[in-house]
């Protein structure tokens, strides 16, 4: 019965320890730019959890994790997935449930990491880059953050006074989940605000002011040009643009 006992145990823990393993369902290498909606879908139906967007190696010194927004169809994040992509960075993406409060899926975020740091000692930076509502949930870092590991924040278009107050889901997060925007940011962290012009931009062009504008003591803005490539530089695009800064 003890011999019984002490296996059950050893398959339980076995279990446990697989259902905490980091995902990985999806290649970076099979995002495709001739097909983004497609590779959007597919990046989307992910399980909510990190995941893990190729295999770990001992060149990866940098943990980066793409935070989508409210609503996302996922083809934004493909340029941008592609073209940040090298061998020190360990790309990785966040899917969660976007009718959770940001409160909660920066917890969630927050314990994947910290999880990942424990199993991963390669790591040597972490950088978060959240589009839209996803700028807001990795903005909370910023105070937050007390890993050893430095961090690097980009919030890209992202509603960081808080949620749109005229919105009824918005509304509702506003009154029962207490997000409280950014004010400071740690010493062992970067924050950089990308920001688009609010009237070119499609999420924000209606309102009487700009979500986006807001002081954080220690962040570091750019505002965002009228063009890309061309075309119009509105919500999605700005993934895109940012990504093509980083990368000179």
């Amino acid at each position: 019965m003890k011999i019984l006992n002490s296996g059950l145990k050893i398959f339980f823990w076995i279990i446990l320890i697989i259902s905490f393993d980091t995902k990985s369902d999806i290649s970076v290498k099979e995002l495709d730019l001739k097909e983004v909606f497609k590779s959007g879908r597919s990046l989307m139906s992910l399980d909510n959890g990190l995941h893990y967007l190729e295999e770990e190696s001992d060149s990866q010194k940098v943990l980066f994790i793409g935070v989508h927004g409210s609503d996302s169809e996922g083809y934004e994040w493909i340029y941008p997935l592609i073209t940040i992509n090298d061998n020190q960075n360990l790309m990785s993406f966040f899917r969660y449930n976007d009718n959770l409060c940001p409160n909660r899926a920066f917890a969630n975020l927050s314990n994947e990491i910290n999880r990942l740091l424990d199993q991963n000692k390669n790591i040597e930076q972490v950088v978060l880059m959240g589009h839209s509502y996803g700028a807001m949930i990795i903005a909370m870092f910023s105070e937050a953050w007390i890993n050893e590991v430095p961090l690097t924040l980009h919030t890209v278009a992202g509603p960081l006074t808080g949620p749109v107050s005229s919105d009824l889901r918005s509304g509702l997060f506003k009154n029962m989940c207490n997000y409280s925007a950014p004010k400071f940011v740690r010493d062992n962290v970067s924050l950089y605000q990308w920001r688009t012009i609010k009237e070119l931009d499609g999420a924000f062009n209606n309102l009487d002011y700009d979500p986006q504008i807001i002081e954080v003591d220690g962040s570091k803005v750019t505002r965002l040009p009228k063009t890309y490539n061309g075309r119009r530089l509105g919500h999605n695009w700005s993934i895109s643009w940012v990504a093509d800064q980083l990368k000179k």
